[in-house]
């Protein structure tokens, strides 16, 4: 499984649609859609005053392009606000890339801070005795358990298109491997939304919603933020 172990290394690509990819041809008329799909706003434009959704969704779609390749070797990080370079990384990293950007939000002390207080209800997947702020962050089952441990967890939506933009989606690709994304606020032609997360070839935007085994839902907002 790789220096990571469940819940991070993940290398074949999926088969469902892609609306934004690194090294994804786009036609014409992805392109303008895009573009359409876009909220116009002035130059200097204060995106404080947006819905923290719409702030944790742009920061998220900015990675698209940007990281480009799927690595879970293990690094030692920086703490706090340690990253690995941001051409790459894993699923997780978007979530904690995306929560840094937008609200300077750090996962990576917030988790290792929970760990420390209460090893024991987390998961032992990797044999570990103690917390490792180098790569706890990054592994889905952690931030699972940090979230539930904090009171974020949702009932799953009965219907695909109840899912709500800015939230957390979680899942187990072929019933035992852990993955992470955002519910994006763009939707898909059948009316639910599009994924933004990273699953094997950078970030992109992709339509998986319903595809895999376990999903779960969280919703992780920042402080201060209101509905």
């Amino acid at each position: 499984m790789g220096a990571f172990g469940p819940g991070l290394l993940y290398f074949r690509p999926i088969a469902a649609a892609s609306r934004w990819s690194a090294g994804f041809m786009i036609t014409r008329r992805a392109a303008l859609s895009g573009l359409l799909a876009l909220p116009l706003v002035p130059s200097g434009f204060d995106q404080t005053v947006l819905p923290w959704q719409t702030r944790l969704i742009r920061a998220a779609r900015s990675q698209i392009g940007v990281t480009r390749y799927y690595d879970p070797a293990y690094v030692s990080l920086a703490y706090p606000d340690g990253d690995v370079p941001r051409e790459r990384g894993v699923c997780t990293d978007v979530i904690v890339r995306a929560y840094r950007d937008a609200f300077d939000l750090d996962l990576q002390s917030l988790v290792h801070r929970d760990m420390a207080a209460a090893f024991a209800v987390y998961p032992k997947t990797w044999g570990l005795s103690r917390p490792d702020r180098n790569i706890d962050h990054r592994r889905v089952p952690n931030l699972e358990t940090y979230f539930r441990r904090h009171g974020t967890e949702l009932p799953v939506p009965a219907r695909l298109a109840d899912w709500r933009a800015g939230d957390l989606y979680t899942m187990r690709l072929g019933g035992n491997l852990p993955h992470i994304g955002i519910v994006s606020d763009l939707l898909t032609p059948m009316g639910h939304p599009y994924i933004i997360h990273n699953i094997g070839r950078g970030t992109s935007e992709d339509d998986v919603l319903g595809l895999y085994d376990n999903e779960r839902c969280f919703r992780l907002k920042p402080p201060g933020a209101g509905a």
